[in-house]
Parts: C-alpha cells; structure tokens; sequence
C-alpha cells in the first residue's frame, strides 16, 4: 500500500508537519511512485521536493548531492532495504541544513515483520526496526533509539511513535499495510541543531532578544508583577 499517501490525513492534524518539517526545499529517498510532492498543496510551505530512487543511484550514499542542501529529507520505507542503515543516516543528515529535519517511516518488526525474519511479506528487507526493545527476536534487528544516538551532538529528536493506532493486535499473522488504515510502522523526525546549539549544549532562547516587559507591551498583555 501507499504508505506516504496513507500518512498524510495522520500528519495533517499535528501543525507541525505543516509550520516546520515540511519547509522548503526537500529530497524524497526512496519516494517510488507515491512521493510526499503529491500532497504539495496541503504543505504549502514546501517548495519543491527532489524524487530520488532506485535510477537516480544508491539511496545509502546519496552520492553527487552536496553536504547541506536540503530544508528536509522525507523518507518512507527505505531505510530497511539498504545494507547499512546508519551509513544511510548519517548521509541523509548530511545533505540537511543545520535546522532541517529529517522525517521517517519504518516498518515496526512485530507489526510488520510478525516474529519471522526474513520477512515473509518482504523479502528485500535486510533489516528489522524496533523504537527501543533490550532484545529482539530477530538477530538483525536495529533499535531506532541507538541509531539515533549514534548521530551525536548534532541531532535533536522530535518525533519517536509506534504508529499502532488502527493496528488490529488479535488478529492472525497478517500483512495490515494491505487494509486502507494499517501502517505498522515507525515514525521518526530528527532535527539537525544549528551551531550554536551543540555550542550551547541545548536549544536555548536567543541572547540579546526583547525583555518580557517589551514582549507584554507588544502583544498588549497585562500580567500581575508576582506571577512574572
């Protein structure tokens, strides 16, 4: 099933897909024929969106696209086909801006996968995902939460969710990406922190800005002095 057009009525009710991730000038890895630049009039800050597949070379590498091109990367149901996810990752945050964001989704190995690997609905995949487990059932799992902190200092996690909502949990081993609202999956945004940032060791306000009192005056808001 289409899982990036199956997304899109889901993120359309967090603003932030709208307001930040969605901004700008974007890649989409490994988009095939159902790319987010489908939906770019319910994105309306999104400018235009590079498809990039199995023709344009190996989405591992993203080899020829220049360091710091990209507002965003959007990625849906990739990164388990490529043999090293976080070789993957760590081009994808690569090609971003500093304030970009990258956003994911992964099949969840117990929704998806269902205890069997390789998988038995996709026999491509070389990896299983998990978002955080002490073990797996699948010697080639990879928890999301390690593959993250593997980035370092210059990733800021956003968005971490099992998209099990409409997950259907007693029925028999099936495929439920196959229904019109089973996703199985794993959703992920990362941002890439600015300089100053990993400077600062946190995402702080900026030095220098209006006081709280100029603030007041501006919005014309009254707040009683013991509750500043």
């Amino acid at each position: 099933m289409k899982e990036t057009s199956k997304s899109v009525m889901r993120r359309l009710h967090d603003s932030r897909f709208v307001s930040r991730f969605f901004v700008g000038e974007g890649i989409d890895v490994g988009c095939g024929t159902d790319p987010i630049s489908l939906y770019a009039e319910l994105f309306p800050l999104m400018k235009t969106v590079k498809a990039w597949d199995v023709s344009d070379g190996d989405a591992q590498f993203l080899a020829g696209v220049a360091d710091e091109t990209f507002d965003f990367v959007h990625s849906s149901h990739c990164l388990e086909h490529l043999a090293d996810p976080q070789v993957a990752l760590e081009n994808w945050f690569r090609v971003l801006k500093p304030g970009g964001y990258l956003v994911m989704l992964l099949p969840d190995e117990d929704l998806y996968e269902m205890g069997t690997f390789p998988s038995r609905v996709n026999p491509d995949h070389k990896w299983s995902f998990t978002l955080y487990k002490e073990s797996s059932w699948n010697a080639k799992s990879v928890n999301v939460v390690d593959l993250i902190k593997a980035l370092g200092n210059v990733v800021q996690p956003v968005k971490l969710e099992l998209l099990d909502a409409s997950h259907r949990y007693g029925l028999p081993a099936m495929d439920q990406t196959l229904t019109p609202v089973g996703e199985c999956a794993i959703e992920v945004v990362l941002r890439k922190r600015c300089a100053d940032e990993i400077t600062l060791k946190g995402r702080l306000p900026p030095p220098g800005g209006m006081t709280l009192d100029t603030y007041y005056a501006l919005t014309g808001i009254r707040i009683p002095a013991k509750s500043r």
